[in-house]
């Protein structure tokens, strides 16, 4: 079996450094950066967009008990402060859509379940199951979006888009399944 060529494992061990200094450049004392890591989610050294993803649960289960269109209005303000949020993060961290960014799961997972036809634990895995697969494989549009638009509003289209898909799918589902 072959070893790797040096010049992989120097590339692999940089950018590894480079990882660990932009986030060395995060302040959880800095509310812009609790929210963009969700509450420091997006830290974990595996998988940060599912942690991220699984965090958002707890929050979008207190927001059930909200009327829907208040329910509606936090996901928009909650969209809207995101674009700064992780715009600001990113140009601290020195990295566009860093890995520990995970406001825009935490987005995405609210637009996502905000169409299970049952409030269940089933629907709510379903939900997360789906949101997870369409952000990591990036379908048509979501993968154009997310190489097309840049900034803050870059980091947070691709997930809005693939809550809005997933929210439909779940939506479909649900009529099928009552019909």
């Amino acid at each position: 079996m072959a070893s790797p060529p040096l010049s992989a494992i120097q590339g692999l061990i940089t950018l590894r450094l480079n990882n660990d200094v932009a986030k060395g450049r995060l302040r959880m004392s800095n509310p812009w950066h609790l929210l963009a890591t969700g509450f420091g989610s997006g830290l974990s050294p595996i998988v940060p967009g599912t942690m991220g993803s699984l965090a958002a649960i707890p929050f979008w289960w207190l927001m059930t008990s909200l009327p829907q269109d208040l329910y509606s209005l936090v996901v928009l303000v909650g969209i809207c402060v995101g674009v700064y949020l992780c715009h600001r993060t990113a140009k601290d961290m020195g990295v566009h859509d860093h890995g520990s960014i995970v406001w825009d799961e935490f987005i995405g997972m609210w637009i996502t379940l905000m169409a299970i036809p049952v409030n269940s634990w089933q629907w709510v895995l379903g939900g997360f199951v789906l949101f997870r697969i369409l952000d990591m494989w990036k379908p048509w549009p979501i993968r154009w979006f997310d190489r097309n638009v840049h900034g803050g509003m870059g980091i947070m289209v691709d997930d809005i888009i693939a809550g809005v898909i997933a929210a439909a799918m779940l939506y479909g589902a649900g009529v099928w399944l009552a019909g």
